[in-house]
């Protein structure tokens, strides 16, 4: 693989990957639209590292919180709001990482395709749209509980599904219960510390043990690439999701889904 392959790659990841348009599946685009080779699932690994360090770098606020209440035997109403989001992520991360875990290593479905993609784009931008237009509150993070989490969490499998959006859906089911777009955005950047993370745990033990690890120069560069510019654009994302509304996101995923599926029918 070439640099700009690699280079193209990285940056698809770290743009996508916290916004809610869907990485998995603009990372599987790159090939079925540019001709170029399927990057395997090693590079996707590489730069999938990239953004779980751009995630924990930008909330390591919230992360050293989290950590730090859980471990802590204080009673004071800010050590038990921390154990509580603590809590919430790890009720969240559960469904998702279950439903991974199942289909990972049980199931033999194809879910890289054009027509899935195209789908998944186009359905769960609208639901975005309408959750973004109607159900959106004031809720804040300290306002939720186990429900909403599970509820979020439950939401989350459905990000197996490349062209969903890991983001986007978490997002979409914490409007729906009420909470701020802000509150919503970080929640959900929480949360896919774990499932990331679980992820890649499961991906690399399985290339290990099939005897197919093929890293070195180009995970490299691809891992510091996707890390950088996920760092601008979770940046960006949290500027700016007080001052817009997700609508921008929800047209772009209506224009690339029927896009996607104009092309999956003309070839």
């Amino acid at each position: 693989m070439n640099l700009l392959q690699i280079l193209v790659l990285a940056v698809v990841q770290g743009i996508t990957e916290f916004l809610p348009i869907s990485s998995s599946g603009h990372l599987l685009l790159v090939p079925l639209l540019t001709g170029w080779p399927d990057q395997g699932l090693s590079l996707d690994i590489a730069t999938h590292v990239g953004t779980l360090v751009a995630v924990i770098a930008y909330f390591r606020a919230d992360v050293i919180y989290m950590l730090s209440s859980l471990v802590s035997r204080g009673t004071s109403e800010e050590v038990k709001l921390g154990r509580q989001l603590a809590y919430h992520v790890i009720i969240g991360s559960i469904p998702a990482l279950l439903a991974g875990a199942l289909l990972f290593f049980v199931a033999n479905l194809d879910l890289r395709s054009l027509l899935m993609i195209a789908i998944m784009t186009l359905f769960f931008g609208v639901v975005l749209g309408i959750a973004d237009r109607f159900f959106k509150g004031n809720r804040l993070l300290k306002d939720m509980n186990s429900w909403d989490a599970l509820f979020i969490g439950i939401f989350q499998i459905f990000a197996l599904f490349p062209g969903t959006s890991r983001s986007g859906v978490t997002m979409t089911a914490a409007l729906l219960r009420g909470l701020d777009r802000t509150e919503a955005a970080r929640f959900s950047m929480l949360l896919s510390i774990p499932v990331i993370a679980g992820a890649g745990f499961a991906v690399t033990t399985k290339i290990i043990v099939e005897n197919e690890m093929n890293l070195g120069i180009d995970a490299l560069i691809a891992s510091v690439v996707s890390f950088l510019v996920a760092y601008v654009a979770i940046k960006a994302l949290m500027s700016l999701i007080a001052k817009i509304s997700f609508m921008p996101f929800v047209w772009y995923r209506i224009v690339l889904g029927v896009f996607l599926i104009a092309v999956y029918v003309s070839s």
